[in-house]
């Protein structure tokens, strides 16, 4: 058997951009606006996108969490300085970022300059914030996604799984079919307000990427994961494959034949391609695996026989509903007949073209259905009610054709008709019986939930009409719902707190706990005497990171929340801790944020924020802190010396020229900086302009 072609790896010219652009990025966030660094940094990034544009007009990079995908190839996530430039964007709720033929370097400077920003620290991220922000720059355009209501997917398959392993191979498979659908769904209407949040059903995904105009940086990204997410299925076995496994195919399968051939075109070479379309076989069912072979014919202009044909649809047939005993053995004949195929395919179409175009259009030729017309009786009752309204005279009979209308569910049908209704004595009492708690617990409980009504209703929706969707949100089985509710229950009137305050003293599950408070934060202010401090000991790390948000803004709990935060086992925990304490830094915090400037077991980034800290607070264990991560020792002439290069010791010169210019010893370390051969250590020793 012929040797599956290697993994596609990442060119040169593409992994030194990405290189520059995060150490571009890097010394935007370090060095104060002016710096000498900084006009060079983005210059390179410049640079090397002019060489890359001789052959291509467009250059796109997909983002997950702690990966980039970058012409169908996704970056090392082990990298460092690549997984935090994606880090970096994937906080910023950005999806993408497009980069067009004619870049200029000051349009470089100020995209760096706003990517710079923190999101975290802001609490503002650009894929949240304007949509003319994201599309300042004639160059450079930045996609969108609103991740917030996609977590939610990844953290409920991630809480299915028991042991530490399983749960390590069942996050990165959520990673990858969260990013997927954040890169289908980035578009333009992702960001938009109106109307249900997009789901991230499978069929939802597949519509999105059928409907996105043609877009060579788009589908790179696509086929980026898609290539990622055939990888994972053909090297991860047992329950933790099974829901991604699902997913993938039903995606696969719903996708139309044409954007299916066009993803495989741009996956790359033709030893690419058949690499995806053979890891595919490990993975995905049958029917989905029979849809690349298929695309794969196209896209290389091979054919498959139709005996071949009957053949694979036989096997597939036996394997998805045949006998117990022969559904593995049909299944791995047809995975083997594939590999087979893929890996020795060089027979080209014997037939003619036009016969061939024949078969392709009397294949294609689905029988017609036409639709069923049902009769709708909603017109009588709701004329009943126009005809009372405009009289000026509701009495029984119009009241019971609102009862009916309420029982039909065609509430949205009365809510048109009271919006273009003149104010009159009538109007007010049928607006009460819209905004009832049953008629808005129908509406937010019917699957799916009439959102569009819904959002109209609720500008007129007293205090207690908001329970029965907070009923919902807790009972809910459906993403969508919840994702939904949430989303509108976070911009709820002040008053709703007290409500959210009373079900968080009830016992109830971990997920509903989460949500309440993720409600709460967004209110526009806490209610009187709440303590978020009692979530803070939460056993699940998504309750105590929205507890340590909410605590972080009660004015009594905020020193101890923040120390909690610190102490955290959850990097997630510790960066809104350092974030908060970059605005107001409590005496009792330096210790344990000295601690984690000098814990190598901590993330880079978390350690250059806790040096960022320190450097703003005038106390002699900051001081001390930064002077053990800059001092090296001694040489061999027993001459002093500076640590090696890192962004740490750059963070750490920065800081001891910033505060501690005045310091003996701090002077003598920056005198080594300055003298150094180094120009980033030799800027970071620099006083600021």
């Amino acid at each position: 058997m012929t040797t599956p072609p290697e993994k596609a790896a990442l060119s040169r010219e593409l992994a030194d951009f990405l290189i520059e652009l995060s150490i571009a990025l890097h010394k935007h966030a370090m060095y104060p606006e002016g710096h000498p660094s900084l006009a060079p940094a983005a210059a390179g990034v410049t640079r090397r996108a002019e060489h890359l544009f001789e052959d291509r007009t467009t250059l796109a990079l997909g983002v997950a969490r702690q990966q980039l995908v970058i012409e169908g190839v996704a970056t090392d996530p082990k990298n460092p300085l690549l997984s935090e430039l994606a880090g970096r964007l994937h906080r910023h709720h950005l999806g993408a970022v497009t980069f067009h033929r004619g870049l200029r370097v000051n349009e470089v400077v100020d995209v760096l300059k706003t990517l710079a920003v923190e999101a975290e620290r802001t609490g503002q991220p650009l894929g949240l914030g304007a949509p003319e922000q994201l599309r300042a720059w004639d160059h450079v355009r930045l996609h969108p996604v609103t991740y917030e209501r996609l977590e939610l997917l990844q953290e409920d398959d991630q809480a299915a799984l028991d042991d530490k392993g399983a749960r390590e191979r069942g996050l990165r498979g959520a990673q990858l079919w969260v990013g997927l659908a954040r890169a289908a769904l980035s578009a333009d209407a992702m960001a938009s307000e109106d109307g249900p949040p997009p789901a991230t059903e499978p069929s939802v995904i597949a519509k999105a990427i059928d409907e996105h105009p043609k877009s060579a940086a788009y589908d790179q990204v696509i086929v980026g994961y898609l290539l990622q997410i055939a990888d994972e299925l053909k090297h991860t076995g047992g329950a933790e494959a099974v829901a991604l496994r699902r997913r993938t195919s039903k995606l696969v399968g719903a996708l139309q034949p044409g954007t299916l051939r066009r993803l495989i075109e741009m996956g790359g070479d033709n030893a690419q391609r058949t690499k995806f379309a053979i890891d595919a076989t490990h993975g995905l069912a049958v029917d989905a695996v029979l849809e690349i072979v298929r695309a794969m014919a196209d896209a290389s202009h091979k054919t498959v026989s139709d005996p071949l044909v009957r053949m694979l649809s036989k096997l597939a047939q036996h394997a998805e509903q045949g006998t117990a005993e022969a559904r593995p053995q049909a299944d791995e004949a047809l995975r083997d007949q594939v590999r087979d195929l893929l890996q020795g395919w060089t027979l080209e179409d014997p037939n003619p073209d036009a016969y061939t175009q024949a078969l392709k259009k009397m294949s294609a030729a689905a029988p017609f259905h036409a639709a069923r017309s049902e009769w709708q009786q909603s017109t009588e009752p709701l004329r009943i009610v126009q005809t009372a309204l405009e009289a000026g005279v509701l009495g029984f009979g119009a009241w019971r054709a609102i009862e009916r209308l309420v029982a039909e569910r065609h509430v949205g049908d009365l809510v048109d008709l009271l919006a273009v209704s003149p104010p009159s004595p009538d109007v007010g009492p049928l607006w009460t019986r819209v905004t009832s708690p049953d008629v808005v617990r129908e509406l937010a409980s019917t699957e799916p939930p009439d959102f569009a009504t819904l959002d109209r209703v609720l500008p007129r929706l007293p205090v207690d009409g908001f329970e029965p969707l907070l009923d919902v949100l807790g009972a809910s089985e459906s993403r969508t719902t919840r994702r939904g509710l949430l989303d509108r229950l976070t911009h709820a009137p002040r008053e709703l707190g007290p409500l959210i305050a009373a079900r968080l003293a009830r016992e109830i599950p971990w997920y509903v706990t989460r949500n309440l408070l993720l409600i709460l934060d967004g209110l526009p202010a806490l209610p009187d005497g709440f303590r978020a401090a009692n979530f803070i000991a939460h056993e699940d790390t998504r309750v105590r990171r929205e507890a340590l948000k909410v605590s972080l803004k009660v004015p009594a709990e905020r020193e101890a929340a923040l120390l909690g935060g610190l102490r955290d086992a959850d990097p997630r925990m510790v960066r809104v801790a350092l974030t908060a304490a970059l605005e107001d830094c409590p005496p009792a915090a330096v210790p344990p944020i000295a601690q984690l400037a000098h814990d190598q077991a901590v993330a880079s980034e978390l350690r250059v924020l806790a040096i960022k800290v320190l450097g703003r607070v005038k106390n002699v264990v900051a001081l001390t802190a930064l002077l053990e991560i800059v001092d090296g020792g001694k040489n061999w002439l027993r001459r002093p010396r500076l640590a090696p290069r890192s962004l740490e010791l750059i963070a750490a010169l920065m800081a001891l020229a910033a505060g501690w210019r005045n310091d003996g010893r701090a002077a003598t370390l920056l005198a080594l900086a300055a003298a150094s051969n180094d120009p980033d250590i030799r800027s970071a020793a620099s006083p600021k302009r």
